[in-house]
């Protein structure tokens, strides 16, 4: 192993439950050796609640409010980056460099002058691992044209590309798939599709005050009401072609709860199986006008945890088959962790790390800003 460089990824995705974090090692052709360890550190109950909000535009406030949440979320990933270099069995010394996605509070690259907000200090990690980490990863992609996201499919080609037609699906707060072509010619595409897990965490939380809908339970005692889905799925972002990405601060519960109003005769049982069809069913349309010939789909993020959910992709998709990236060799709760480890050994080594068909970039970049220690 010792010819081998060790690698930390860190990131908090959409659904805001906390740092997802591994340690990798990569061999010298930049291929994945090892993942050494793997977990997810829960945020402090009031940090959570502060960046749900903060991320759904519903928090006002001093400029020092968000000040002090950036040293919050960094100090929450200085501690996941210590614990989990920690359970790998190494010395901070054998870090290469980290890979620090941060918590996303903004993604808004349509706008006149696009922009993606991702808060974290990194200088907090850097100074209780005494390791370089990289971070600010989406920026360099927007100011090139580009969305910024997915980032991930650099990854999902690099490990999973084979030669038969392929997506990788993440399902987080924010559902996005890879299509990874038959044809080698054929580029890479990705793209959000749209709401994940986190309508269904929204309304779980509001109307239950439950962390989720844990297991599907809430959306398997309800039936799909389709004027509620019909009101949803009518929003424009899916009509959109790729390149395109999207977040809570669109996907809110705001905007649920507005959909909901326009209909009548919908019932609070059948919300949460409403919700779960609308994110089902743009996930299928996604990939049917993405790759058609899908042979095999291979999920990851939060929403593998969900049967309901699951089974649903499963009846929609037949008769491709559906697996999560278990299959594979790589944990579905591990992927978005492992990328941005391998972003940063791809930093580290000066190589780029955007795919221009997937982000819309106007070229391939070396992304992220390196922190010292």
């Amino acid at each position: 192993m010792l010819d081998q460089e060790a690698y930390v990824g860190l990131i908090s995705g959409t659904s805001v439950d906390g740092v997802d974090a591994c340690v990798a090692t990569f061999d010298a052709d930049g291929r994945l050796a090892s993942i050494l360890a793997h977990d997810t550190f829960a945020y402090p109950e009031p940090l959570q609640r502060q960046l749900v909000a903060a991320g759904q535009g519903q928090t006002e406030g001093p400029l020092e409010l968000f000040a002090t949440l950036d040293q919050e979320v960094g100090q929450a990933f200085a501690k996941a980056a210590a614990a989990i270099v920690e359970q790998a069995g190494l010395p901070p010394a054998r870090i290469r460099a980290v890979g620090h996605h941060g918590q996303t509070l903004l993604h808004a690259p349509d706008l006149p002058i696009g922009n993606t907000l991702q808060i974290g200090d990194p200088n907090r990690i850097a100074q209780a691992l005494g390791r370089p980490v990289v971070a600010d990863f989406r920026r360099a992609d927007t100011a090139h044209g580009g969305q910024g996201a997915p980032l991930a499919p650099g990854l999902h080609q690099a490990l999973w590309r084979n030669g038969t037609d392929r997506i990788i699906l993440n399902i987080g707060g924010i559902a996005n798939v890879t299509a990874l072509p038959a044809d080698p010619s054929a580029k890479v595409v990705a793209f959000d599709t749209g709401p994940g897990n986190g309508l269904m965490d929204a309304w779980a939380q509001g109307q239950h005050g439950l962390a989720m809908d844990t297991g599907g339970a809430l959306a398997a005692q309800g039936e799909v009401d389709t004027d509620f889905l019909d009101a949803m799925r009518a929003d424009p972002y899916f009509a959109l072609p790729p390149p395109k990405s999207t977040g809570r601060e669109t996907f809110s519960g705001a905007w649920m709860l507005d959909k909901l109003a326009q209909t009548s005769g919908c019932s609070l049982q059948d919300v949460p199986r409403t919700l779960l069809e609308l994110t089902a069913t743009t996930i299928v349309d996604a990939i049917r006008q993405t790759l058609p010939g899908t042979q095999e789909v291979f999920v990851c993020g939060g929403g593998v945890h969900n049967p309901v959910l699951m089974q649903r992709l499963a009846d929609l998709l037949a008769p491709a088959s559906i697996d999560t990236t278990e299959a594979l060799g790589v944990a579905p709760d591990t992927v978005e962790a492992l990328a941005f480890a391998w972003m940063a050994m791809r930093r580290m080594r000066d190589l780029p790390g955007n795919l221009p068909s997937v982000t819309g970039a106007s070229k391939e970049l070396v992304l992220g800003a390196v922190y010292a220690p």
